[in-house]
């Protein structure tokens, strides 16, 4: 069971002086490895008494880990993590109801969810934390500046990239899911409906699809400016219409940053070796590259 599995199944009997200490472990999260359940009172105005009460609960649901050292400490994992999350876009009027899984990967979980109104949404928890911060400074290049981080930190900020990357290339009309919300390592947007590219032994038309991923990366270079920086068969969506999705843009650079252009060739490179290979549609990469980028 994953721990969106967990979070999801636990949340609704979550009360909310249990959500209170899960806040109070977040927010000392970063000054410690374990918060000191002394500092527990006074972060989440429970008595201690209470918080005794909260954290065996906490535990019992399996949202948090206890340490006993020089202090007893505890900190919280994914799935206490993604109930903070869910919590938030909950109480925002962002969900209402998760259904089934839609993808399982190493970065992120992707459920199936409910907004207030009935519309199917989307639901992308992150997870960086799964592969290890060396793996992951080097697939996740906004990471290799930065001091050391936490896996928290990591997800989150995974998170504020792909909202952001989406909301900037929807209004251009690139086949994208629809923005919807964030919180901390979540993202909620439009629907996922169809498989990734990598799954088809055949296309009806491979030229056809080619065609319109290509012109969605041209719309995202020359009209919103940005190149996603990750692009291949595995986060291309071929929808039951066969037309596509684009998605996982946490990689995303502007088309202004010095690498834009490396990662822009990297991005075609991989797609047209993929089409060549698997459908036998063959690509000038040259000629694609000055179509993408020629206005």
């Amino acid at each position: 069971m994953s721990s969106a599995d967990v979070a999801v199944k636990v949340f609704r009997q979550l009360e909310p002086e249990d959500l209170k200490v899960l806040a109070a472990i977040e927010l000392d999260f970063s000054s410690h490895r374990y918060v000191p359940a002394k500092d527990l009172p006074k972060l989440s105005s429970l008595d201690a008494k209470e918080i005794v009460h909260r954290l065996d609960r906490l535990n019992a649901f399996g949202l948090i880990y206890g340490h006993k050292g020089q202090y007893v400490g505890y900190i919280m994992n994914m799935a206490g993590y993604d109930c903070l999350a869910i919590n938030a876009l909950v109480k925002g009027g962002v969900l209402e109801a998760f259904g089934k899984p839609l993808g399982v990967g190493k970065e992120a979980d992707v459920y199936d969810a409910l907004a207030p109104d009935g519309v199917r949404v989307a639901v992308k928890f992150h997870r960086l934390g799964r592969t290890s911060i060396r793996q992951t400074r080097r697939l996740r290049g906004y990471l290799a500046d930065r001091g050391h981080i936490s896996w928290l930190y990591q997800s989150r900020l995974a998170a504020e990239r792909e909202i952001e990357a989406l909301r900037l290339v929807y209004p251009c009309g690139v086949s994208v899911p629809r923005p919807i919300s964030q919180n901390r390592h979540v993202v909620v947007m439009g629907i996922i409906e169809g498989a990734e590219l990598s799954h088809f032994m055949e296309v009806s038309n491979p030229e056809n699809v080619l065609d319109e991923i290509l012109l969605n990366v041209r719309r995202c270079y020359l009209e919103a400016r940005i190149v996603h920086g990750d692009l291949s068969e595995y986060n291309v969506i071929l929808k039951p219409d066969w037309h596509i999705l684009i998605i996982d843009w946490p990689q995303y650079v502007k088309a202004d940053h010095p690498s834009a252009e490396t990662l822009l060739q990297r991005d075609l490179t991989n797609i047209l070796r993929f089409f060549e290979r698997k459908f036998k549609t063959r690509r000038d990469l040259q000629k694609t590259l000055s179509y993408i980028t020629v206005p």
